[in-house]
């Protein structure tokens, strides 16, 4: 972690292997669980959601993971695919046709 990082969580003393959370890295996590649960809770797999929502699957597998963060514009998107996915996906479906 880079010393101008602002710790969130500190690490347990205790714990050899644990390690502090900067503010970013806890945003990250937060961003890329609300990805997940908004995916799992449609019952979708990654490759399915992925289609579906018209998002890359990488690009998806990526922001699960925490490898990078999902921008302002995306936790908008999924948000709105949270609350009426077969809205969106019907909007797609069209968009395609």
């Amino acid at each position: 972690m880079r010393k101008s990082e602002s710790i969130a969580i500190p690490a347990d003393r205790n714990d050899p292997e644990d390690r502090d959370v900067s503010v970013e890295g806890l945003e990250r996590g937060q961003r890329a669980r609300l990805v997940r649960v908004t995916r799992t809770k449609l019952g979708l797999s990654q490759p399915e959601f992925a289609a579906r929502f018209n998002v890359p699957v990488g690009t998806l597998r990526d922001w699960e993971q925490a490898r990078s963060t999902a921008p302002d514009f995306a936790i908008a998107y999924l948000r709105v695919i949270a609350r009426h996915p077969d809205m969106v996906a019907d909007v797609l479906s069209r968009e395609t046709a």
